[in-house]
């Protein structure tokens, strides 16, 4: 375990966790931001990304997991991203559809933001969220982040506008959800 909140807890992924895994990336609707579903292919290279990370840098987006039934339900983390001119520590999270809306998003970043301050003693990080992508722009505010630039990134041969949403360590304002 890498960490815990009231009702989760965050750990590696590993590759027992591509069938939970599938049920995020392969669903049209969770993924409408990265212009649709993912293949097996595609979600086995997911996978296979973030234990590469977690081997690099010690980090990659986590397993989220519902203590209540130990599943699975999304993945959360820190990733080093591309912005601009240089790589940014980046917060990012995706849950199934069927957990939307139940707070376990933010409960995941925020714990993923503490880290990030307090274990990697990192100066700053940031959500970067696509435009059309309101819900997650959602969670980045109320993870005490505001909008600090924006980028045209090319994925899956469409070109998208992003904003990158940014926290400071000692920014904090939230005291709960």
């Amino acid at each position: 375990m890498i960490l815990e909140t009231e009702r989760l807890y965050l750990r590696e992924m590993i590759q027992s966790d591509f069938n939970s895994l599938c049920k995020i990336l392969q669903d049209e609707e969770t993924m409408y931001a990265y212009e649709g579903a993912f293949s097996d292919a595609e979600a086995q290279e997911w996978l296979d990304r973030q234990i590469s990370r977690y081997q690099k840098w010690g980090f990659g987006l986590w397993a989220v997991v519902l203590k209540e039934t130990d599943e699975m339900i999304g993945q959360c983390g820190l990733t080093m991203q591309p912005w601009k001119d240089r790589e940014v520590l980046e917060i990012g999270y995706l849950l199934q559809r069927r957990y939307w809306h139940k707070g376990y998003a933010i409960e995941a970043a925020r714990a993923c933001r503490e880290y990030a301050f307090e274990t990697l003693k990192s100066e700053e990080v940031c959500s970067i969220i696509r435009d059309t992508n309101t819900a997650s722009q959602n969670v980045a505010v109320r993870n005490d982040m505001i909008v600090a630039d924006s980028w045209i990134k090319h994925y899956r041969g469409v070109d998208m506008l992003h904003y990158r949403y940014v926290v400071k360590n000692g920014w904090l304002r939230t005291a709960a959800i």
